[in-house]
């Protein structure tokens, strides 16, 4: 992943949060998990900056989408707990895996700070804006 690629993932989801009237953290972890790039936008509640971090992170050390991980990590599900895991993970929407031409997973990003079902809609707006900048 290019640090280019990351700042075309941040300003499209950043333009896509503000025309829908949020203000949200976004975070672009590589395949290890570490941050590669972070902005808050202006008027983002600081809680959403570790939430968004932790969903980026999720999705990229476990090769999958926040949102599909909480299905199996509630209470009686196979990896209840998981989110104990790795110094804290998020298994909720908003954390989308970023893979390259050849499908191969080379990060994720997160976003939070508006509700989940926005969030998760923005974070999936990153695997098609990487599929944009690639082209």
């Amino acid at each position: 992943m290019h640090l280019d690629d990351t700042h075309h993932v941040i300003a499209g989801i950043r333009e896509a949060a503000a025309a829908e009237g949020f203000a949200v953290s976004l975070a672009i972890v590589d395949a290890s998990g570490l941050q590669v790039a972070f902005e808050r936008m202006d008027g983002a509640v600081p809680g959403s900056i570790d939430v968004a971090i932790k969903k980026a992170r999720t999705a990229s050390l476990f090769q999958a989408d926040s949102a599909q991980l909480g299905q199996i990590a509630a209470p009686g599900e196979a990896v209840y707990t998981l989110e104990n895991t790795n110094g804290g993970l998020i298994s909720f929407g908003g954390g989308v895996v970023l893979r390259d031409a050849q499908q191969r997973v080379v990060g994720a990003v997160g976003v939070a700070g508006a509700t989940v079902e926005l969030d998760e809609t923005l974070a999936q707006l990153g695997p098609r804006l990487m599929a944009r900048e690639a082209a």
